[in-house]
């Protein structure tokens, strides 16, 4: 079985993407996460950039990676010095790595206008580059900067480049499609040129300014490429690199090639989510393969069709890449989708049962008034207990107050009280918070955690409004989505009302008492 390399740069490329800010101690963890799911290299930052990636490198020694290589970044030497002078080269070295990738100009108009040197000298600068750190004895891999663009000015040039790095001894050249205009057809035809007059192998580094970077990566793989370049989740400048987690997947499960160790392939999920996590932001539900809306249906048709035939809707297992089929509860759903989203809750309901019918018509009557299901199935799984005379409440509200105070230096601007009720005792208690949604959240678990100490463990992740009718103005209904999650899992619920305190009430109340049906209690 052909083998693909796979070298992951989210540490490096991923971090100068906008909103991306890792910590020493994030990098570390992600580090972890990618040799656990199997990547063959990691490339972990620049350490003559900055302090925090000297500092990485520093700390990296104690990982004992099992599997990954940890990568250094850097250039080549500057002109007119040689590398044993460069400060950049003694920086990469000092990181201890057993890899290395050096990038080098390509393109003609990058070494004459930008590094504003000759041609033959930047030629010079990538042969000595290569040269001395394979002299000190690592694995070398040059990415060819701008190689696309290079080539497409003057591919006698953008050659001799690469082939400099070849003379210095590079384990593999990496080309480069540094601004992300290429389309695929290009992508094959460059990449089978240079495959056929390179005798070291060849890597693809696309970036996704054109959305084509996962194409443009499989298309160099058939022309031949042996190294994939991306980041796991596709973070990096501008609009991204290309998406490891689609393209991993692809190669193994599609083309029949070795990636990452096919036991592996389970953790591509977790390993995306894990990430997501660590870098602050929220994955992507519409991302292939691992993202939360891959192998969810919606259209009762679709769900009955892939509950008979699951390729039928679908053009992998979910449990494949560690994802789940989701079947999505809106007014377009018919018995079927009721069916299989109550099974868990309700075996004992058929296709005919008149709770079914049921359901049906309260979805339908309650997204007719604005709330939306398909994305809060804990909201939805409420509403089934509640119809199915299955639901019992945690507790009673006896009144809540909110207030939004006068502008000043405190660190709060809204404050809340609450009453609530649970088998006859009551609890009267206050918050304050960043406005009066906020401070009523802390209020409400603040009482009720007198009364359900495990609430103490779940935290409010994501909070949507969106206005329904804003004809209305002021008076418009809003609906809220609250996402909350645990140490565990995560669930969304949903509220709708003229009111936005009420709407969150609803959604807040929706949140607690899903966690005290998952937990178990009664």
């Amino acid at each position: 079985m052909r083998k693909i390399q796979i070298f992951d740069s989210t540490l490096r490329d991923g971090a100068q993407g906008e909103g991306i800010n890792f910590s020493v101690e994030d990098k570390l963890n992600i580090a972890r996460a990618l040799d656990k799911l199997g990547v063959d290299y990691i490339e972990a930052g620049n350490p003559s950039s900055n302090p925090k990636d000297l500092d990485f490198f520093k700390r990296a020694k104690s990982l004992s990676l099992k599997h990954a290589k940890l990568t250094a970044f850097g250039s080549t030497r500057r002109k007119g010095i040689s590398p044993d002078e460069d400060a950049g080269c003694a920086s990469l070295l000092s990181a201890e790595t057993d890899a290395v990738a050096i990038f080098g100009k390509t393109w003609d108009l990058h070494v004459l206008k930008i590094i504003n040197t000759t041609l033959e000298e930047n030629l010079d600068m990538i042969c000595d580059t290569v040269r001395f750190f394979k002299s000190h004895g690592k694995e070398v891999i040059f990415d060819a900067e701008h190689f696309f663009d290079g080539y497409k000015s003057n591919p006698e040039y953008a050659l001799a480049a690469i082939l400099a790095a070849v003379r210095g001894g590079a384990d593999c050249v990496a080309l480069c499609e540094t601004n992300g205009g290429c389309l695929p057809d290009e992508i094959f035809d460059i990449v089978s040129e240079v495959v056929s007059k390179v005798d070291v192998p060849i890597g693809i580094h696309c970036h996704n300014d054109s959305g084509c970077a996962v194409a443009n990566s499989i298309m160099a793989v058939k022309a031949g490429a042996a190294q994939v370049q991306g980041t796991y989740i596709g973070y990096g400048e501008r609009t991204g690199n290309a998406n490891l987690s689609s393209i991993i997947p692809a190669l193994s499960l599609k083309m029949g090639l070795e990636t990452i160790p096919k036991d592996n392939m389970q953790y591509l999920t977790d390993t995306a989510r894990a990430i997501a996590e660590i870098s602050n932001l929220k994955l992507e539900n519409s991302m292939p393969y691992v993202g939360k809306s891959a192998f969810s249906h919606k259209a009762g048709m679709h769900i009955d069709g892939v509950s008979k035939l699951s390729y039928s809707f679908e053009h992998i297992d979910p449990d494949t890449v560690g994802n789940e089929r989701r079947f999505l509860m809106s007014e377009v759903a018919g018995r079927s989708t009721v069916l299989k989203k109550i099974s868990g809750i309700a075996p004992h309901i058929t296709k005919n049962s008149p709770e079914i019918q049921s359901i049906v018509d309260k979805v339908k009557e309650l997204e007719h008034q604005g709330y939306q299901f398909e994305g809060a199935d804990a909201s939805f799984e409420i509403l089934v207990r509640k119809e199915l005379k299955m639901y019992k409440s945690f507790f009673d509200l006896v009144y809540f107050k909110t207030s939004v105070d006068e502008p000043s230096e405190s660190e709060f601007s809204s404050s809340a009280i609450i009453k609530v009720s649970v088998d006859g005792k009551t609890e009267i208690t206050a918050s304050e918070g960043n406005g009066p949604v906020h401070a009523l959240d802390g209020a409400l678990r603040k009482a009720l955690e007198v009364f359900y100490p495990q609430l103490s463990s779940v935290y409010l992740t994501d909070y949507k409004v969106r206005v329904l009718d804003s004809k209305n103005a002021t008076g418009a209904k809003v609906r809220v989505l609250i996402e909350s999650a645990d140490d565990d899992s995560s669930w969304t619920t949903v509220g709708v009302s003229t009111d936005v305190i009420d709407a969150s009430w609803h959604a807040l109340v929706d949140a607690i008492e899903y966690k005290l049906i998952k937990d178990g209690l009664k």
